[in-house]
């Protein structure tokens, strides 16, 4: 094999190298986006990163810190969101019972606000958030509380599932960067 046939193997290996990992990145971007509608993006970023990572293996894009640490990320997310209503409406003075209607009105809600408006990201925010309130609400009303104490616990538990929502979404744009960093950072 003569110097210039060497050259351009090589420059061929690098050439494809950088085109896998554009496509892993338009992809994980596209993963990105399912986030907002309570769909695992955050897990298929993880598992194409993975994937990834075993087959190009040899060529060391990604350590094993930063697949750990996307792993990490991933859990946060789903941690923040699944205890975001609950926690609103515990914080909010709800008992186990309006806990648990937050959390089974978050899902029902997400589901109906994405079908019921179908505007990207609003739709299932919107509805996850006033379903967790009509949940803790629905939960909370066979207990001797006044009005003003339902509707506080109700808002209480739609807004700490915005915010868990919300905290899932900024997470999945961290693990995003942390693959797109270290695809491309030597």
């Amino acid at each position: 094999m003569n110097l210039l046939s060497h050259f351009a193997f090589l420059f061929y290996n690098y050439a494809m190298l950088y085109f896998w990992l554009v496509i892993l990145i338009v992809l994980n971007t596209i993963w990105l986006g399912l986030v907002p509608f309570a769909l695992p993006g955050n897990w298929l970023i993880v598992i194409t990163t993975f994937l990834f990572a075993w087959w190009r293996w040899d060529d060391g894009i990604f350590s094993v810190y930063s697949l750990v640490a996307i792993i990490v990320l991933a859990l946060l997310g789903e941690l923040f969101e699944f205890f975001g209503g609950m926690g609103g409406a515990k914080k909010a003075g709800a008992g186990f019972r309006g806990s648990v209607g937050a959390v089974i009105g978050a899902i029902t809600g997400a589901v109906v606000g994405t079908v019921i408006i179908p505007v990207p990201l609003l739709g299932t925010l919107v509805g996850s958030s006033i379903g967790a309130g009509i949940g803790a609400l629905a939960f909370e009303l066979s207990g001797e509380r006044k009005r003003e104490e339902y509707i506080r616990l109700g808002f209480g538990a739609g807004l700490g599932q915005f915010l868990g929502a919300s905290a899932k979404i900024i997470v999945g744009v961290l693990i995003w960067f942390t693959v797109a960093v270290g695809a491309f950072w030597p």
